[in-house]
Protein backbone atom coordinates (compact mmCIF):
# COMPACT_ATOMS: atom_id res chain seq x y z
CA UNK A 1 0.00 0.00 0.00
CA UNK A 2 1.97 3.00 -1.14
CA UNK A 3 -1.03 5.95 -0.90
CA UNK A 4 -4.25 6.25 0.36
CA UNK A 5 -7.02 4.62 -1.72
CA UNK A 6 -10.85 5.56 -1.82
CA UNK A 7 -11.65 1.69 -1.91
CA UNK A 8 -10.00 1.00 1.39
CA UNK A 9 -12.24 2.52 3.32
CA UNK A 10 -15.98 3.57 3.75
CA UNK A 11 -16.05 6.37 6.70
CA UNK A 12 -13.41 9.21 7.07
CA UNK A 13 -13.31 10.00 11.07
CA UNK A 14 -11.76 13.63 11.47
CA UNK A 15 -10.60 15.89 14.62
CA UNK A 16 -12.07 19.50 13.92
CA UNK A 17 -10.42 22.13 16.10
CA UNK A 18 -6.80 22.27 14.97
CA UNK A 19 -7.41 19.85 12.09
CA UNK A 20 -10.47 21.33 10.48
CA UNK A 21 -10.96 24.62 12.04
CA UNK A 22 -8.29 27.01 12.80
CA UNK A 23 -7.85 26.81 16.43
CA UNK A 24 -4.58 28.56 16.71
CA UNK A 25 -5.74 31.94 14.84
CA UNK A 26 -9.44 31.50 16.84
CA UNK A 27 -7.75 31.37 20.20
CA UNK A 28 -5.18 34.56 19.40
CA UNK A 29 -8.26 36.32 17.31
CA UNK A 30 -10.37 36.41 20.58
CA UNK A 31 -7.91 36.73 23.22
CA UNK A 32 -5.40 39.28 22.08
CA UNK A 33 -8.20 42.33 22.52
CA UNK A 34 -9.09 41.08 25.68
CA UNK A 35 -5.16 41.44 26.72
CA UNK A 36 -4.52 44.57 25.23
CA UNK A 37 -7.90 45.82 26.75
CA UNK A 38 -6.30 45.57 30.50
CA UNK A 39 -2.98 46.42 29.02
CA UNK A 40 -1.78 42.75 28.56
CA UNK A 41 1.19 42.18 26.35
CA UNK A 42 1.93 38.81 25.27
CA UNK A 43 3.19 37.35 21.77
CA UNK A 44 1.09 34.97 19.80
CA UNK A 45 2.99 31.62 20.95
CA UNK A 46 2.72 32.51 24.61
CA UNK A 47 -0.84 32.34 24.47
CA UNK A 48 -1.00 28.49 22.53
CA UNK A 49 2.06 27.71 24.87
CA UNK A 50 -0.09 28.62 27.66
CA UNK A 51 -3.58 27.42 26.05
CA UNK A 52 -1.83 23.82 25.45
CA UNK A 53 -0.53 23.48 28.75
CA UNK A 54 -3.77 24.68 30.64
CA UNK A 55 -6.50 22.81 28.61
CA UNK A 56 -5.83 19.07 29.55
CA UNK A 57 -5.34 19.86 33.69
CA UNK A 58 -8.71 21.50 33.36
CA UNK A 59 -10.23 18.92 31.39
CA UNK A 60 -8.96 16.18 33.79
CA UNK A 61 -11.51 17.89 36.55
CA UNK A 62 -13.95 16.46 33.76
CA UNK A 63 -16.34 19.82 33.01
CA UNK A 64 -17.67 20.85 30.15
CA UNK A 65 -15.59 22.28 27.18
CA UNK A 66 -17.29 25.55 27.53
CA UNK A 67 -16.24 25.73 31.19
CA UNK A 68 -12.43 24.47 29.83
CA UNK A 69 -12.77 27.66 28.23
CA UNK A 70 -13.93 29.59 30.81
CA UNK A 71 -11.11 27.91 33.16
CA UNK A 72 -8.17 28.71 31.09
CA UNK A 73 -9.24 32.41 30.46
CA UNK A 74 -9.39 32.75 34.27
CA UNK A 75 -5.91 31.16 34.95
CA UNK A 76 -4.44 33.27 32.09
CA UNK A 77 -5.65 36.42 33.87
CA UNK A 78 -4.02 34.94 37.31
CA UNK A 79 -0.89 34.77 35.22
CA UNK A 80 -0.78 38.22 33.61
CA UNK A 81 -2.40 39.87 37.22
CA UNK A 82 -5.91 40.71 35.80
CA UNK A 83 -9.57 39.32 36.96
CA UNK A 84 -11.37 38.56 33.89
CA UNK A 85 -15.36 39.41 34.18
CA UNK A 86 -17.85 37.15 34.17
CA UNK A 87 -18.67 38.51 30.18
CA UNK A 88 -15.24 37.91 29.21
CA UNK A 89 -15.31 34.43 30.37
CA UNK A 90 -18.72 33.46 28.86
CA UNK A 91 -17.66 35.34 25.47
CA UNK A 92 -14.42 33.00 25.30
CA UNK A 93 -16.32 30.03 25.77
CA UNK A 94 -19.29 30.90 23.08
CA UNK A 95 -16.15 32.02 20.43
CA UNK A 96 -15.21 28.62 19.25
CA UNK A 97 -18.22 28.98 17.03
CA UNK A 98 -16.66 31.88 15.68
CA UNK A 99 -13.75 30.32 14.97
CA UNK A 100 -13.04 29.71 11.03
CA UNK A 101 -12.26 26.90 9.30
CA UNK A 102 -8.49 26.61 7.72
CA UNK A 103 -8.50 28.16 3.86
CA UNK A 104 -8.29 24.33 2.23
CA UNK A 105 -11.50 22.67 4.81
CA UNK A 106 -14.39 23.44 3.35
CA UNK A 107 -13.33 22.45 -0.66
CA UNK A 108 -11.76 19.11 0.84
CA UNK A 109 -14.72 18.21 2.71
CA UNK A 110 -16.79 18.81 -0.06
CA UNK A 111 -14.57 16.10 -2.37
CA UNK A 112 -14.45 13.73 0.25
CA UNK A 113 -18.15 14.08 1.33
CA UNK A 114 -19.08 12.54 -2.15
CA UNK A 115 -17.52 8.20 -1.75
CA UNK A 116 -17.03 8.96 2.07
CA UNK A 117 -19.29 8.82 5.33
CA UNK A 118 -17.96 11.70 7.61
CA UNK A 119 -17.32 11.56 10.65
CA UNK A 120 -16.31 14.09 13.73
CA UNK A 121 -14.60 12.44 16.91
CA UNK A 122 -14.17 15.89 18.86
CA UNK A 123 -13.15 17.22 22.32
CA UNK A 124 -16.28 20.20 22.15
CA UNK A 125 -19.76 20.51 23.50
CA UNK A 126 -22.25 19.82 21.42
CA UNK A 127 -23.99 23.29 21.54
CA UNK A 128 -20.50 24.40 20.20
CA UNK A 129 -19.93 21.91 17.55
CA UNK A 130 -23.38 22.72 15.74
CA UNK A 131 -22.10 26.20 15.66
CA UNK A 132 -19.01 24.89 14.10
CA UNK A 133 -20.30 22.89 11.75
CA UNK A 134 -22.21 25.50 9.91
CA UNK A 135 -19.05 26.21 8.84
CA UNK A 136 -18.06 23.48 6.73
CA UNK A 137 -20.40 22.96 4.62
CA UNK A 138 -20.91 19.23 4.95
CA UNK A 139 -23.52 16.83 6.84
CA UNK A 140 -21.37 14.80 9.20
CA UNK A 141 -22.90 11.43 9.62
CA UNK A 142 -21.27 10.57 12.98
CA UNK A 143 -20.38 13.04 15.27
CA UNK A 144 -18.38 11.87 18.49
CA UNK A 145 -18.38 14.58 21.37
CA UNK A 146 -16.64 14.88 24.90
CA UNK A 147 -19.75 16.02 25.96
CA UNK A 148 -21.57 12.64 24.57
CA UNK A 149 -18.50 10.63 25.47
CA UNK A 150 -17.76 12.12 29.09
CA UNK A 151 -14.17 11.82 28.30
CA UNK A 152 -11.76 14.07 26.59
CA UNK A 153 -9.46 12.17 23.43
CA UNK A 154 -6.66 10.56 24.07
CA UNK A 155 -9.26 8.91 26.05
CA UNK A 156 -9.68 5.88 23.78
CA UNK A 157 -13.54 5.90 24.88
CA UNK A 158 -14.20 8.92 22.42
CA UNK A 159 -12.58 6.49 19.77
CA UNK A 160 -14.58 3.53 21.01
CA UNK A 161 -17.76 5.09 20.68
CA UNK A 162 -16.65 6.36 16.86
CA UNK A 163 -16.36 2.70 16.15
CA UNK A 164 -19.29 1.89 17.43
CA UNK A 165 -21.27 4.50 15.59
CA UNK A 166 -19.85 3.12 12.46
CA UNK A 167 -20.80 -0.37 12.93
CA UNK A 168 -17.72 -2.47 11.68
CA UNK A 169 -16.76 0.01 8.70
CA UNK A 170 -13.31 0.45 7.59
CA UNK A 171 -12.61 3.83 9.27
CA UNK A 172 -9.78 6.15 8.69
CA UNK A 173 -9.09 8.90 11.30
CA UNK A 174 -7.70 12.12 9.86
CA UNK A 175 -5.67 14.79 12.31
CA UNK A 176 -3.78 17.25 13.82
CA UNK A 177 -2.63 15.91 17.10
CA UNK A 178 -0.76 13.60 17.43
CA UNK A 179 -1.09 13.21 20.94
CA UNK A 180 -5.33 13.74 20.76
CA UNK A 181 -5.64 11.45 17.85
CA UNK A 182 -2.92 9.75 16.31
CA UNK A 183 -1.56 7.88 19.36
CA UNK A 184 -4.92 6.49 20.54
CA UNK A 185 -5.96 5.23 16.85
CA UNK A 186 -2.62 4.20 16.05
CA UNK A 187 -3.30 1.90 19.11
CA UNK A 188 -6.77 0.90 18.43
CA UNK A 189 -5.63 -0.58 14.72
CA UNK A 190 -7.10 2.30 12.48
CA UNK A 191 -5.33 3.60 9.69
CA UNK A 192 -4.68 7.03 10.68
CA UNK A 193 -3.44 10.52 8.49
CA UNK A 194 -1.68 13.43 10.03
CA UNK A 195 -2.69 16.82 8.50
CA UNK A 196 0.97 18.90 9.23
CA UNK A 197 -1.21 22.07 10.25
CA UNK A 198 1.31 24.98 10.27
CA UNK A 199 2.79 25.50 14.30
CA UNK A 200 0.88 28.99 14.68
CA UNK A 201 -2.78 27.55 14.08
CA UNK A 202 -2.27 24.40 15.92
CA UNK A 203 -1.29 22.94 19.22
CA UNK A 204 2.15 22.93 19.73
CA UNK A 205 5.07 20.64 21.34
CA UNK A 206 2.19 17.93 21.44
CA UNK A 207 4.60 15.36 20.46
CA UNK A 208 5.10 15.35 16.68
CA UNK A 209 7.21 13.12 14.72
CA UNK A 210 10.79 13.81 14.15
CA UNK A 211 12.20 15.35 11.05
CA UNK A 212 13.40 12.11 10.15
CA UNK A 213 10.24 10.08 11.09
CA UNK A 214 7.78 11.77 8.58
CA UNK A 215 6.63 10.41 6.19
CA UNK A 216 6.44 11.65 2.92
CA UNK A 217 3.06 12.57 1.10
CA UNK A 218 0.84 9.75 0.35
CA UNK A 219 3.55 6.58 1.52
CA UNK A 220 3.02 4.63 4.72
CA UNK A 221 5.16 4.70 8.16
CA UNK A 222 4.83 1.65 9.79
CA UNK A 223 7.95 -0.15 10.75
CA UNK A 224 9.41 3.22 10.99
CA UNK A 225 11.01 3.20 14.55
CA UNK A 226 10.02 4.00 17.77
CA UNK A 227 8.85 7.95 18.72
CA UNK A 228 11.18 10.20 19.97
CA UNK A 229 11.14 11.61 23.69
CA UNK A 230 9.31 14.08 22.18
CA UNK A 231 6.19 11.89 20.15
CA UNK A 232 5.92 10.67 24.08
CA UNK A 233 2.23 10.35 25.16
CA UNK A 234 2.59 13.99 26.73
CA UNK A 235 4.86 16.91 26.25
CA UNK A 236 5.54 19.43 28.68
CA UNK A 237 3.59 22.41 26.81
CA UNK A 238 0.34 19.31 27.10
CA UNK A 239 0.84 18.07 30.46
CA UNK A 240 0.83 14.43 32.31
CA UNK A 241 -2.39 12.43 31.05
CA UNK A 242 -4.94 12.13 33.61
CA UNK A 243 -6.05 8.45 35.19
CA UNK A 244 -8.78 9.07 33.39
CA UNK A 245 -6.36 9.80 29.92
CA UNK A 246 -4.49 6.66 30.55
CA UNK A 247 -6.65 3.98 29.54
CA UNK A 248 -5.62 5.78 26.22
CA UNK A 249 -2.00 5.96 26.45
CA UNK A 250 -1.44 2.75 27.78
CA UNK A 251 0.72 1.14 25.15
CA UNK A 252 0.02 3.65 22.27
CA UNK A 253 2.87 5.86 22.91
CA UNK A 254 5.16 2.49 21.65
CA UNK A 255 3.80 4.09 18.04
CA UNK A 256 3.41 7.42 17.15
CA UNK A 257 3.65 7.54 13.22
CA UNK A 258 0.86 8.45 11.10
CA UNK A 259 0.21 5.57 8.49
CA UNK A 260 0.24 8.76 5.88
CA UNK A 261 1.63 12.16 6.41
CA UNK A 262 0.09 15.34 4.18
CA UNK A 263 0.89 19.22 4.56
CA UNK A 264 -2.61 20.08 3.96
CA UNK A 265 -6.10 18.24 3.84
CA UNK A 266 -6.56 19.42 -0.12
CA UNK A 267 -3.21 17.00 -0.53
CA UNK A 268 -5.02 14.67 1.26
CA UNK A 269 -8.17 14.90 -0.73
CA UNK A 270 -5.88 14.72 -3.73
CA UNK A 271 -4.52 11.72 -2.77
CA UNK A 272 -7.02 9.62 -1.64
CA UNK A 273 -9.35 10.49 -4.22
CA UNK A 274 -6.99 10.05 -7.00
CA UNK A 275 -7.88 7.77 -10.04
Amino acid sequence: MSAPTAQDYDVLTFDCYGTLIDWGSGIVGHLQPVLLERDAHVIDEFLLEFFAETEPVVQADGVSYANVLREVLRRLGERLAFSPTDDALDAFAASVGDWEPFPDTVEALARLDEPFDLAIVSNVDNALFERSAAKLGVDFKHVVTAEDVGAYKPDRRMFDAALAAVDGARVLHVAQSVYHDIVPATALGLDTVWIRRAHNAARPAEGTPTAAERPAEGTPTAAEGTPTAAQGAATAAEGTPTAAQGAAADGAAADATPTWSFDSLGQFADAILAP
